[in-house]
């Protein structure tokens, strides 16, 4: 397997995002820059034509779209890019909680390894047919009968416990994923739940402790993300997006699909009572047929009954988590969805809870390397997961570091604890092969000398 790190640089390691959207495919290039921040080397976009609500529908339509995204990342970024992190989402996502426990051989301190241990363990659960772990992400420890501790490491106990939060998916979903990154002549790095990723992008720390719910409003999915006292309680991926939005005004105002997307961006609303009465939009008619005429009030109440399903949804999910009255820091709205104009007032209105949109620049450093113009696009809500998946990315390369370090090693490169469970599992079946042949040949010695015997 190769290392996360596309290429290594004096100022660190570069990483890649690749985000396949129901609307969009983006490629982001970034390292870390001095001041701590993300600092973007290029960014690649294409329009994503072969995927239906976060999930592949057409692996050849993606791919072309994929390569033509990285073909645009490798000319601004002038990095040859060969390693991805992958942002997934998608309807057959589903979230449980498990309870592990590990009991060691002595009471010296607890390592990394004895925690990974613990986490590998969850990667052999058993789940219904066709489905396969994405994520396990520990949640609380507790050591000794010691409960609500966060940081087990380097604390001295015998028994460790924790409470684990365990994202699954459906496995055609996500090799349909992979194949599309293999058949683009590119390696998967790490599969990132959306919702994750957009929260390392929108949200700080402060916000997390306090309890606050991520709202990404996709093109095909919204995904929802709930987190408490800095650690995630809940996720759901709800299949309704701002693509159904456009549906809706086709049919109900009968124009084309593009129209309709223009109307949506340029005079949408999410409040109808917020529009004039006699504010109209004049819509060219088709192969020189007479205008047609859209009042703006009745556009948003097309978008608004749509937006309060959708809302209504992440209502639900945010009722059936328990931490309803947990959430001091509110509702954070992203993704695409979140640049609909009076949104913050209509989510306020049906759930009770503050609002604010999420925008993915607090962690993004000035840079050169992209023109303005890119540099402040990449500012909007709906780059937040493309720019998450960049944040995950330089994480995950600088925990492996970390690791290697404390293990005296000077290679970059860890096992995921997932193969460390399938390596696991693999010695078991061995041993437990090699026992019963033992067994058996034994049995059969006792069988023949009894023959003899008689």
């Amino acid at each position: 397997m190769k290392p996360r790190i596309t290429e290594i640089e004096k100022d660190g390691p570069i990483v890649v995002g690749l985000d396949i959207g129901t609307t969009k495919i983006c490629v982001t290039v970034g390292r870390r820059s001095g001041s701590n921040k993300i600092e973007l080397l290029g960014v690649g976009k294409a329009e994503s034509a072969g995927v239906n609500r976060g999930v592949v529908a057409n692996i050849h339509k993606t791919v072309q779209s994929i390569r033509e995204a990285v073909s645009l990342a490798e000319g601004q970024s002038n990095v040859d890019i060969k390693v991805v992190n992958i942002g997934i989402a998608g309807q057959h996502i589903k979230s449980i909680q498990h309870r592990g426990i590990l009991t060691k051989s002595d009471d010296e301190e607890i390592g990394r390894i004895d925690v990974e241990r613990l986490i590998s363990d969850m990667y052999k659960l058993v789940l219904p047919p066709g489905e396969e772990i994405i994520h396990v992400l520990p949640q609380e420890f507790t050591i000794d009968n010691e409960p609500g501790i966060k940081e087990p490491i380097g604390m001295a106990g015998r028994r460790m416990e924790a409470n684990f939060h365990i994202i699954s998916g459906r496995v055609t979903d996500i090799k349909n994923i992979k194949k599309c990154v293999d058949n683009s002549d590119l390696e998967v790095s790490e599969l990132v739940l959306e919702p994750l990723a957009s929260s390392e992008a929108v949200l700080d720390q402060e916000e997390k402790m306090a309890g606050v719910v991520l709202v990404d409003i996709g093109g095909g999915t919204t995904d929802v993300a709930i987190f408490h006292e800095g650690i995630i309680r809940h996720t759901a991926v709800i299949p309704l997006g701002g693509n159904i939005v456009t549906e809706d005004i086709r049919q109900g105002c009968a124009v084309l699909r593009n129209q309709a997307e223009q109307l949506k961006v340029r005079y949408g609303s999410a409040l109808a009572d917020e529009n004039k009465e006699n504010e109209v939009i004049c819509v060219p008619g088709i192969r020189g047929r007479d205008a047609k005429e859209i009042s703006v009030k009745n556009l948003a109440y097309i978008i608004q009954a749509r937006m309060e399903e959708i809302i209504e949804h992440v209502y639900y999910e945010i009722k059936s988590s328990g931490y309803e009255d947990k959430l001091i820091a509110g509702i954070v709205i992203t993704g695409g969805g979140a640049q609909l104009k009076h949104l913050v007032q209509l989510v306020e209105y049906i759930t009770g809870i503050d609002c604010r949109i999420g925008y993915p620049n607090e962690y993004l450093a000035k840079t050169d390397m992209l023109n303005k113009q890119t540099f402040e696009e990449m500012k909007s809500p709906m780059y937040a997961t493309s720019v998450g998946l960049l944040i995950k990315g330089i994480l995950s390369v600088e925990e492996e570091e970390a690791i290697s370090r404390e293990r005296g090693v000077k290679k970059t490169e860890k096992v995921p604890v997932k193969e460390i469970a399938d390596k696991q599992s693999k010695k078991e079946s061995w041993f437990t092969k090699i026992i019963s042949e033992f067994i058996k040949d034994n049995q059969e010695i006792d069988d023949d000398s009894f023959i003899g015997k008689k």
